[in-house]
């Protein structure tokens, strides 16, 4: 291999018009498959092969692809672990109604109460409620469990193993409702949890209760027109008795970035409101200020960095969301649920200040109208702790394809019943012979 015929990434984004954001979600699909240094590991593109593509690529091609479902009957949801709501939103409106929802935080309970006064929000823990009056009366049951570790010593693990835990909860109502299909969302740590045996146990649960676990995907939220670079681990189960396939949503072409959130575009038809949000201490600001946007820490002079980064600026290691300020022109890192701790400092891209309230729901994709109760920082916990709501809505159309699948298999099963009854009948049924050699009449005028 002779560097010299490669590109590297940043090289092969800025000649194709692209980010390398971009170019990187093309390898991973084998869209545009690149090469690798064979020292450092990076990205390399052939030269011949970049200049050959230039031009062809447009960003103004629309998006042809739609993972959108029209229900074919009214859906409903049982949702635990409800949070703010970011997940019911987009499963709203994708069609499926909530018949309850379940959190223990009061804060999220206002903030659920505030903006759907319909929803029927059960307050407090999980623990203290039965859901068995729902059996029957919903076909999908969702929640975003905390990640806690099971006690068993190599053992298949089984419900009762769980007891103690939220999983433990997650799984009693499932089993208590037992809908077609249950959906769990977490952290992407969930894979390498206790070296992989707290999944395995979540997956062991489910198998126990009757269900068939679909291999597990993470969902990377910038795919799903999500400006924020945002993972989740989706764990899907389908009741045994159901041979129905389920399909995770296609991810989009179309990546959206923090411009697209916080100014009037293709996602928001206006600038975002203004709203409260927290301030960095003035030692924090007159560092930051020296970072450029789409830079961190690196960027600052080195006796900065030293100083700033104490003894983490020798551990090694990239550490990219310290002293990071957000690009305009590239998605934002992940939201947590404080907006100025000094290891997930998310900053403007013009102002040295954290990202607003109302900026912070828009990067995770709620509707303006949407109110956070609490707290400046309840409702930065509330949101930070949220899928993102347009995620939301392409797990939604995904669960509604499914169920639109059972329905209509089920339809079918009993228009064949149907039939079968009618083909029973219909050959059991007494039917007078209407031939001469057992006709009365026949026998009788025969004399």
């Amino acid at each position: 291999m002779v560097i010299k015929d490669y590109y590297s990434l940043a090289e092969a984004a800025k000649k194709l018009g692209k980010s390398k954001e971009t170019l990187r979600r093309w390898d991973r699909n084998e869209k545009l498959v690149a090469a690798r240094e064979p020292i450092s590991n990076y990205r390399i593109y052939k030269k011949s092969e970049i200049d050959s593509l230039i031009g062809l690529f447009d960003d103004d091609i629309e998006e042809t692809m739609n993972n959108f479902e029209k229900p074919l009957k009214q859906y409903k949801v049982l949702e635990l672990f409800a949070g703010a709501g970011g997940l019911a939103i987009g499963l709203e409106k994708a069609g499926i109604q909530c018949v309850a929802l379940n959190e223990i935080d009061k804060w999220a309970c206002q903030t659920l109460r505030e903006n759907r006064p319909n929803w029927n929000v059960l307050e407090g823990d999980i623990k203290s409620f039965n859901f068995e009056k729902y059996k029957g009366e919903v076909d999908v049951v969702t929640g975003g469990f905390p990640c806690q570790a099971f006690s068993y010593a190599g053992k298949k693990l089984g419900l009762e193993d769980a007891r103690g835990t939220l999983f433990y909860e997650f799984a009693r109502v499932i089993n208590e409702v037992k809908p077609p299909i249950c959906i769990g969302e977490n952290v992407k740590g969930l894979l390498s949890h206790e070296k992989g045996k707290t999944l395995e146990g979540m997956i062991s649960i489910l198998d126990e209760i009757g269900y068939n676990v679909i291999p597990h995907k993470v969902l990377k939220a910038i795919n799903y027109n999500v400006p924020q670079k945002r993972e989740r681990l989706i764990l899907v189960g389908v009741r045994k008795d159901i041979d129905i396939n389920y399909e995770y949503p296609k991810p989009y072409n179309k990546i959206y970035n923090l411009i697209d959130a916080l100014k009037k575009g293709d996602l928001y038809d206006s600038d975002v409101p203004k709203s409260e949000g927290s301030k960095y201490p003035q030692y924090k600001k007159e560092v930051l200020d020296l970072v450029p946007p789409k830079g961190y820490w690196r960027d600052l002079p080195l006796d900065i960095q030293k100083e700033y980064m104490g003894k983490s600026f020798y551990l090694g290691g990239g550490k990219t969301g310290m002293a990071r300020r957000i690009g305009w022109d590239e998605p934002s890192l992940t939201l947590t649920c404080s907006p100025a701790q000094k290891q997930t400092e998310r900053c403007h891209p013009d102002e040295t200040r954290p990202f607003s309230v109302r900026e912070y729901a828009r990067i995770q994709t709620f509707p303006d109208q949407w109110k956070f109760m609490g707290s400046v920082s309840q409702q930065y916990k509330q949101i930070g702790n949220a899928v993102p709501c347009n995620l939301g809505l392409e797990i939604g159309y995904s669960i509604v394809k499914f169920l639109n699948n059972y329905h209509r298999r089920h339809q079918e099963n009993l228009a064949s019943i149907s039939l079968d009854k009618e083909s029973i009948v219909s050959s059991n049924t007494f039917v007078p012979s209407t031939s001469r050699a057992t006709s009365p009449t026949a026998s009788i005028s025969s004399k």
